[in-house]
């Protein structure tokens, strides 16, 4: 990768004429009205924090596997996709095509329920971390002896609070329960567990293992769809299966190499943030470009 490539990245989108509704770590959301214009930037988190770099084609990979995604699943669950067409966007939109093309969605605007809905499918992370305090992952309990990414006899629903900042922190279906009512809290469950489901099995005809993965969902009147994000290795674990055993946590496409590099100089994960240097950069950004290819069936245009 050039280092003129290096340089070529979208840290903020800055559009002028249009409102700015809220910067997240990598989507900048625009409010149209009846409608949202999500950017998604290049910017990348570890730890809870931004980091200084981008990663060239993150916010492209990220935009492109949501909109593939959302296609993929439409009849499994509706969502609040409009169009990722810049050319299918209203007219004060598309004069920033420049800008917006391949890495931009106009969505519904949909009210979010205030839960992370999480599917695991292997005992990794946080569940992982639950597990060997108590054995048991957000009040589910399991068998004894699983090992660090131990395949799990069936996915599990395991919802987290959605934090404003610092780290969600994993609920049980019965706090869902009382915050969005039970009947919604049943919906959220098997919709997540049915898009798991699905698209577990076809990541793994692609040679990947969906290990976990969080989606959010959203009420536009009576409907509940899918927003946000949806797959990426930004919200999933992808794991090739070559790669795979248990005991270990296998490599993965996503920003883990990042956070290993940060691990190894000791950073006291408090901002700021230190620069990433050339070399992981470019290796982050070919994690993330394999994961497209290899799930979507070409390379990122």
């Amino acid at each position: 990768m050039a280092n003129a490539e290096i340089t070529d990245v979208l840290l903020k989108a800055e559009l002028p004429g249009l409102r700015l509704s809220s910067r997240g770590k990598v989507r900048d959301i625009f409010d149209l009205g009846d409608a949202l214009l999500i950017v998604t930037t290049d910017r990348i988190s570890a730890f809870d924090v931004v980091l200084p770099n981008g990663i060239p084609h993150k916010g492209r990979v990220l935009n492109g596997l949501s909109e593939f995604w959302f296609g993929f699943l439409r009849d499994v669950t509706a969502n609040h996709l409009i169009t990722c067409d810049v050319a299918e966007m209203p007219p004060e939109v598309r004069k920033y095509k420049d800008v917006l093309r391949g890495r931009s969605m106009l969505v519904k605007k949909a009210k979010p329920f205030p839960v992370e809905c999480v599917a695991r499918g292997y005992l990794i992370g946080s569940g992982w971390k639950d597990y060997q305090a108590g054995g048991a992952v957000c009040g589910i309990k399991l068998p004894t002896g699983l090992k660090q990414a131990s395949k799990l006899a069936e996915p599990l629903f395991t919802p987290s609070t959605k934090a404003a900042s610092g780290h969600d922190q994993n609920i049980g279906f019965d706090e869902v329960a009382k915050t969005v009512g039970h009947a919604v809290a049943e919906t959220l469950r098997d919709r997540t567990l049915a898009i798991y489901g699905k698209a577990a099995a076809y990541a793994e005809s692609k040679g990947i293992i969906l290990a976990d993965t969080k989606f959010e969902f959203g009420r536009v009147g009576d409907d509940i769809l899918l927003i946000d994000e949806v797959l990426t290795p930004d919200s999933s674990r992808f794991w090739p299966k070559s790669g795979y055993r248990e005991g270990i946590s296998p490599p993965s496409f996503d920003k883990q190499f990042v956070r290993d590099y940060l691990e190894s100089i000791a950073w006291d994960k408090r901002p700021p943030a230190p620069e990433l240097p050339e070399e992981v950069v470019r290796k982050t950004s070919e994690k993330y470009r394999e994961a497209y290819r290899r799930l979507v069936g070409r390379e990122l245009a």
